[in-house]
């Protein structure tokens, strides 16, 4: 596993964790951190020494002396997201907050391989790259092991059978990689832009594939084998076209089926069916559309998974579409390295 840990310290992680949500006074750090105030005025110190806070203006709390207000200094390091469709590389530069700040798109070859993959993504990290760097995260279609950094026979690759792609990517940009699920990394960087208010969502991406990424209790869900999410390959109906999977009848199958021959009713309808049967097995408050054939209709997803959403008044369930549009999968691919500067568990 890539050591991504460059903060000294838990408690620096914490105070720099609580700073990238606004300008903070040292007071306000230990009483949100449960440090002492001798312990953050040192951890303070250190971080505005590491350029990573600096102190900007005051606040008035009535009788005494203003307080000090500490903002992050966002563009002090730089992570990179890379975002691998089966036809398609994205790879974004974002900043310690995750503001995506610059990006590079590339084609992919038909059932690419992992040489031409590395290559073509060597190439777009290095036109990128900066001496502020700390890392690049990976979001990969799955199935793949988040672990071990090694991708399992993902459909339509037929040349990724058991590939270390982490430790390839490393090899070869000389730098630290986190490799995840593509719709794992997207429902990371929902849950960065909305904070508490995500605690328990699923993010339907549908591009070339369809996937979930599962937020539950305020966590990311992957599995015991860091593989969950593959839910397009579950079935739908029994005597349904025959799925890339070797399977019949899956969500995929019959998605891509409708959508292929115009059917644009059909196709929604299918991801709202599967999205309701989502909102019942996992009791889900919120529900977020993501990828390029929601934003190509985004108002036809909407419609379709809201007409198939229960009725019932005390099941209310929000569904929205990703305001980080083509970048959620690479924007959440770097916001997985900064939650490891944060110090955060993956």
């Amino acid at each position: 596993m890539p050591n991504l840990r460059f903060l000294r310290g838990y408690n620096d992680a914490v105070v720099l964790g609580l700073a990238r949500s606004g300008a903070v006074t040292r007071v306000e750090l230990a009483e949100r951190s449960g440090l002492t105030p001798q312990a953050v005025s040192k951890v303070v110190g250190r971080l505005i020494g590491d350029g990573l806070l600096v102190e900007s203006g005051t606040r008035n709390v009535g009788v005494g002396k203003p307080r000090t207000l500490l903002k992050l200094v966002a563009d002090s390091r730089l992570a990179l997201g890379a975002q691998v469709e089966r036809d398609e590389l994205r790879v974004v530069l974002t900043d310690l907050a995750g503001t995506v700040l610059d990006r590079a798109v590339a084609p992919l070859p038909p059932d690419f391989d992992p040489p031409t993959f590395v290559t073509e993504l060597t190439r777009l990290v290095d036109g990128l790259r900066n001496d502020r760097l700390i890392g690049v995260g990976i979001g990969f279609v799955g199935p793949l092991d988040h672990r071990t950094g090694v991708v399992h026979d993902p459909t339509g690759l037929t040349a990724w059978h058991d590939v270390p792609l982490r430790s390839w990517a490393e090899e070869r940009l000389n730098l630290p990689v986190v490799l995840d699920k593509d719709t794992n990394t997207a429902v990371v960087a929902e849950a960065w832009r909305r904070g508490e208010e995500l605690r328990d969502a699923v993010l339907v991406l549908v591009g070339t594939g369809l996937g979930i990424g599962m937020l539950l209790d305020g966590r990311v869900h992957r599995g015991v084998r860091t593989n969950a999410g593959e839910y397009g390959h579950t079935t739908l109906q029994l005597d349904g076209p025959r799925c890339v999977c070797g399977r019949a009848g899956c969500v995929e199958a019959l998605h891509n089926l409708a959508a292929a021959r115009g059917d644009l009713v059909g196709a929604t309808s299918v991801v709202g069916v599967a999205v309701a049967d989502l909102v019942q097995l996992l009791d889900i408050d919120h529900v977020v559309l993501a990828g390029r054939a929601v934003l190509a209709e985004p108002t036809a997803y909407l419609d379709g998974v809201r007409a198939r959403l229960p009725k019932d008044e005390w099941l209310p369930v929000d569904v929205s579409i990703t305001p980080l549009g083509d970048d959620v999968v690479a924007a959440g691919a770097a916001m997985l390295v900064l939650s490891e500067f944060y110090g955060r568990p993956r």
